[in-house]
């Protein structure tokens, strides 16, 4: 999939413009307030009316949010409602959806619990659970590990692969985790300022960088500091 063209703007600011192409699964890394957050938005739709966007992609695909594309957020304890049960959430069928809790790995009693009852590693599993309802082609990540500890973070993205192996979906993942988008994505776009900086093959970035923000994004993760403005 390709998006030829994504240009955002706010009162003749251009505030994104940028192109990409997903693959299979693409990490679009950046400092906080690079773009990342509003190119999701862009893709789902959810752009306020106050910001103008231009987006081109392949005529062979269609964005439908809910329908081609599905969003696993950043933090699973604010995407679910802790006041309803949460087979009360879900828009299919009860048997439907012990099948996607079967997939990701939870036991289908938890679907008659309340959000608050489960930890995080088991709520994010319900929201990915929700996310496969509709047989995504796209699915879009934002940083949905942030949150966990680094022993289920490891679980999840096992998860994720697992999913993308099995279901052929692509995974566009935007993080700013570079152990993270390393073990889920084969390719990687930096981008700084809305711009694209540099994009390509995980491991060929990683291991040679030519732009020194993505050097200095590298360096920071790696010392385990995050690389946020």
């Amino acid at each position: 999939m390709k998006i030829t063209k994504l240009k955002i703007s706010l009162e003749e600011k251009i505030l994104v413009d940028i192109n990409f192409e997903i693959n299979k699964s693409l990490a679009l890394v950046g400092q906080s307030g690079s773009g990342k957050s509003l190119t999701l938005k862009a893709l789902l739709m959810m752009l306020p009316d106050s910001m103008l966007c231009e987006l081109k992609y392949d005529a062979d695909f269609v964005l439908e949010a809910g329908k081609t594309i599905s969003f696993v957020p950043q933090n699973p304890f604010t995407a679910l409602s802790p006041l309803t049960k949460i087979h009360k959430q879900f828009f299919i069928s009860q048997d439907k959806q012990k099948e996607l809790f079967r997939q990701v790995g939870l036991d289908e009693e938890h679907l008659d619990r309340f959000s608050p009852e489960l930890s995080g590693g088991q709520l994010q599993r319900v929201v990915i659970a929700m996310a496969l309802e509709s047989h995504p082609k796209l699915m879009l990540l934002d940083e949905p590990t942030t949150a966990l500890d680094p022993k289920t973070r490891i679980l999840i993205l096992d998860l994720l692969r697992s999913l993308q192996e099995k279901m052929g979906f692509k995974i566009l993942f935007v993080t700013h985790d570079m152990n993270s988008a390393k073990a889920l994505c084969e390719d990687i776009c930096v981008i700084k300022d809305g711009l694209v900086v540099e994009n390509g093959k995980m491991l060929d970035i990683l291991q040679n960088p030519q732009e020194n923000y993505t050097k200095t994004l590298i360096e920071a993760n790696f010392a385990n500091r995050e690389f946020r403005k």
